[in-house]
């Protein structure tokens, strides 16, 4: 009887510090980052159709979704790193739960946050083009569900990676976030053709809702995941452990916090 009694106090004071209005201002600052992230890159998409008549096969639109990812992404980030820590990617927010850096239960409020936004942001974007090809993430027509799994796994290990590494500059200031921005740009040069170069299992999983294609969608949640749960582990533990961290490095507030 005192155990039954003791399990619901438990369960809300773990969920307590989630809940806090630091914690709110946390997920609305993850909503409205990541809504504007997933509304840029996926608009740029929907843009360079409209610009060309064969945008699948023109190496510009390749370039224009890596240009806007690389500035959407730095901006995204910059103006919620001092608020939630500037994640705008479920991936990224798994890694550091996996790494203790965040909680749990607040790690499923950040889930949340970008998911709904992303999900917002495509149906904005699907309801004000009207008749405009929504697009969606998909791999080759020669690639498998594994391989491009795969691909999505390395490419989310170091942009997480470098996620990582720009928390933990000393002087605060827009390099960090521009850092990542950079290899986000640099990793959709690399991969848009194969697998979509995501990245981001928020902003596929949007697509899949509004676009109503859920086609291999596994793709964008395994390998993610699996990619952001080593990058950062990999850094914490062999790196830059904590005990050399606390020992003079300093880090950048907010990012990746």
């Amino acid at each position: 009887m005192l155990t039954g009694k003791m399990a619901p106090a438990m369960f809300i004071e773990r969920f307590r510090p989630s809940i806090t209005p630091i914690a709110l201002r946390s997920y609305l600052a993850e909503f409205i980052s990541t809504f504007f992230y997933v509304f840029s890159v996926i608009g740029s998409a929907m843009a360079s159709r409209k610009l060309m008549s064969d945008a699948a096969t023109d190496p510009s639109s390749l370039v224009i979704v890596a240009v806007a990812n690389t500035f959407a992404l730095s901006s995204a980030v910059y103006v919620a790193a001092n608020i939630s820590g500037g994640h705008v990617n479920p991936a990224v927010t798994f890694g550091m739960a996996v790494c203790g850096r965040i909680s749990v239960p607040t790690a499923l409020f950040y889930w949340i946050s970008q998911m709904f936004a992303s999900v917002m942001a495509c149906l904005l974007l699907k309801v004000t083009t009207v008749a405009q090809h929504f697009p969606t993430y998909a791999i080759a027509n020669e690639m498998t569900g594994f391989g491009a799994s795969l691909v999505e796994g390395v490419l989310t290990f170091a942009l997480v990676y470098t996620v990582y590494a720009a928390s933990e500059r000393g002087s605060p200031g827009a390099i960090g976030p521009l850092t990542i921005g950079m290899m986000a740009g640099a990793l959709v040069l690399a991969s848009g053709p194969f697998s979509g170069g995501s990245m981001n299992p928020a902003s596929a999983f949007g697509a899949a809702v509004v676009g109503g294609s859920f086609k291999n969608q596994a793709v964008y949640w395994v390998g993610p995941l699996i990619g952001a749960a080593a990058a950062g582990l990999l850094y914490d533990n062999v790196v830059l452990p904590a005990q050399a961290r606390d020992s003079g490095r300093g880090t950048l507030e907010g990012i990746g916090v």
